[in-house]
């Protein structure tokens, strides 16, 4: 795979996205997985992009370590870990095949909900909602971002509604997933999947990740970037058509 020149021309890409994510365009790294498992098993792809996700996490949360909400990560760290925990159990059971289609649903309805709220859709969850469906919310991000890292959905439908400034949205996100990051790695050791081949290919995209993380710091503070996202969101959903039809093959 280190030699695989298709495996680049997605892995790059991906990774620069996840980087701008995690620098404050929140939601366009969503569409990294989505890219690497056309070229190979969302398994592997999830397994290569956790260091490397972790590496950008300890950028984008000592960049945004002063703005953060104190009651949504004490509410939803801890439900994300049943989540991550229950993902766990249930992957001995889960075919990869299984996981190609989740993702590339996941992918289509996760772009068509942040367009929908690009143009003034409302979020479905309302300011005041109990904190129960916080619970249930920060369960299911936990669980989907342990199959396929896509645990941004049901995290910013609990968040959006909150109305939180940028900053702070960014420094909430970035810590969040930061944690739940972490909280990965016992799992992904325990099934085996930080391989050889696995852990080579992080390294070598790991000063991309970094550059790509600080590169977003910087920009989100000075430019307005809705059309690029707008592209990338349209670009998931073509993306997420053909991992289902690949799951259908």
């Amino acid at each position: 795979m280190l030699t695989d020149p298709t495996f680049y021309l997605l892995a790059i890409p991906a990774v620069i996205l996840l980087g701008l994510a995690k620098g404050g365009f929140a939601g366009v790294g969503a569409i990294a997985m989505p890219l690497l498992a056309l070229r190979i098993s969302p398994v592997q792809a999830a397994a290569i992009l956790l260091p490397v996700l972790v590496v950008q996490d300890a950028v984008g949360v000592w960049a945004f370590r002063k703005n953060w909400d104190r009651e949504i990560l004490t509410l939803m760290i801890p439900s994300a870990v049943i989540g991550i925990v229950a993902a766990y159990l249930l992957a001995a059971e889960v075919s990869a095949t299984a996981v190609l289609a989740t993702l590339g649903a996941i992918s289509i309805v996760f772009a068509c909900y942040r367009l929908w709220i690009s143009r003034g859709g409302r979020v479905p969850v309302s300011r005041d909602a109990p904190r129960a469906l916080g619970v249930a919310l920060g369960i299911a991000s936990g669980f989907t971002s342990q199959v396929a890292h896509a645990g941004q959905p049901p995290f910013q439908m609990w968040v959006l509604p909150k109305n939180l400034s940028p900053q702070v949205l960014v420094g909430t996100t970035a810590i969040f997933f930061a944690a739940i990051n972490i909280f990965k790695i016992p799992a992904y050791l325990a099934l085996g999947q930080f391989t050889h081949e696995n852990l080579l290919a992080a390294a070598v995209l790991t000063p991309l990740a970094i550059a790509s993380t600080l590169l977003g710091v910087w920009l989100v503070r000075r430019v307005n970037a809705e059309r690029f996202i707008t592209i990338i969101y349209v670009l998931m959903i073509v993306v997420g058509v053909q991992l289902l039809y690949k799951a259908a093959s």
